[in-house]
């Protein structure tokens, strides 16, 4: 039995309760308005009248008793839970000075002529309450600073970003952060938003048989990242109710958080740093973490097919680095010594262009 079935029984039996006892007040023979009722009703309608009042009541109670208790309640906690810890103390200040100051201001208010004594201590109350929380909570760090109080770390410290990075699903689906993750590279917790891995979920339930895979692949890598990461995994449950896509979820959670996004999606990336939030970028990494050569330089490689020009032959390296061989197209299925010629660095990646070192 959940919490709302159990505050609707609750104000069902309550609001029956004092619709009961008003019915029984209305029908009293002192109140002026029973001869009409009697007039009406007659002697049994008034003697039945009380339980009437009391089903109603019942019903009303049961209908919006979530409305005004659970409901509410609910939605406060939730929001309570997205404000950081400093905005809650600086919101609690506030409302105590402001109270101290409404509560001097009071007495010297309520000996004012009917009806100001009356409402503007309230009134005063109030304002000073809501303008002491808005400036408190609206300069907290400058009135903290002002003050010497350093009661929290500054969420945008170094450390406390280095500490939690957060995941894409473009990243866990592209594996390679299982990889990395058990070099040691990654310093503190990688945390998992619920909402990436709804996402995850969604893809792996997909009609679409190309994106079925994908969604698969990546809760497998997933549960590989959980398994053998020398990083802590941690899937946190932090919602950004205010944005729709995931990815702007995503940003928007880092930005609170002071912490980095580890990702492969370019228009991630870029929407990412327009916001300020730093994001580490695998392809970057894999790019920068290639194997260097010079032009005259020897290596061997393995020539698995032919090349768009004649005679070329194609081989890669082993990190994916894409070696054309001049006139090595007669040589495919074999490994070959061969010497660079020249390095270009385009869009999509490195290629090396090289000669047969032994013409044969």
């Amino acid at each position: 039995m959940n919490v709302e079935l159990i505050a609707r029984i609750i104000g069902a039996v309550f609001f029956a309760f004092v619709a009961w006892r008003l019915g029984f007040a209305v029908t009293s023979e002192a109140q002026p308005i029973y001869r009409y009722i009697v007039r009406w009703l007659g002697e049994t309608g008034v003697v039945f009248l009380p339980y009437a009042f009391g089903v109603v009541g019942g019903f009303l109670g049961l209908l919006f008793t979530p409305h005004i208790t659970t409901r509410p309640f609910f939605w406060i906690r939730g929001k309570v839970r997205q404000l950081p810890m400093q905005t809650l103390v600086a919101a609690a200040i506030g409302l105590v000075i402001a109270l101290i100051i409404s509560a001097l201001l009071a007495l010297p208010l309520s000996v004012l002529p009917t009806p100001l004594g009356e409402i503007l201590p309230l009134v005063v109350a109030m304002f000073f309450s809501y303008l002491g929380v808005m400036v408190m909570v609206t300069r907290e760090k400058e009135i903290f600073g002002f003050l010497g109080v350093r009661l929290f770390k500054d969420k945008g410290s170094r450390k406390d970003k280095e500490e939690t990075v957060l995941l894409d699903t473009s990243v866990i689906i592209d594996g390679r952060i299982a990889d990395i993750s058990q070099t040691g590279f990654i310093h503190g917790t990688i945390v998992i938003p619920r909402f990436v891995l709804n996402e995850l979920q969604h893809i792996a339930d997909s009609a679409d048989v190309l994106r079925r895979n994908r969604g698969r692949r990546g809760l497998d890598m997933l549960n590989k990242l959980q398994k053998e990461s020398s990083a802590p995994i941690r899937i946190s449950d932090v919602d950004v109710p205010d944005a729709r896509e995931v990815d702007s979820k995503l940003v928007r959670l880092a930005k609170d958080l002071a912490c980095p996004i580890i990702t492969n999606d370019y228009n991630l990336n870029r929407v990412a740093e327009l916001q300020g939030v730093k994001v580490l970028n695998i392809n970057e990494l894999a790019n920068a973490v290639k194997t260097v050569v010079l032009p005259g330089e020897t290596i061997t490689v393995s020539v698995i097919q032919e090349g768009k020009e004649l005679g070329q032959g194609v081989g890669y390296l082993d990190d994916g680095t894409m070696v054309v061989i001049e006139d090595g197209r007669r040589f495919i299925d074999q490994s070959l010594e061969v010497t660079v010629t020249r390095v270009l660095q385009t869009v999509a990646g490195r290629m090396i262009f090289a000669q047969l070192t032994n013409r044969r």
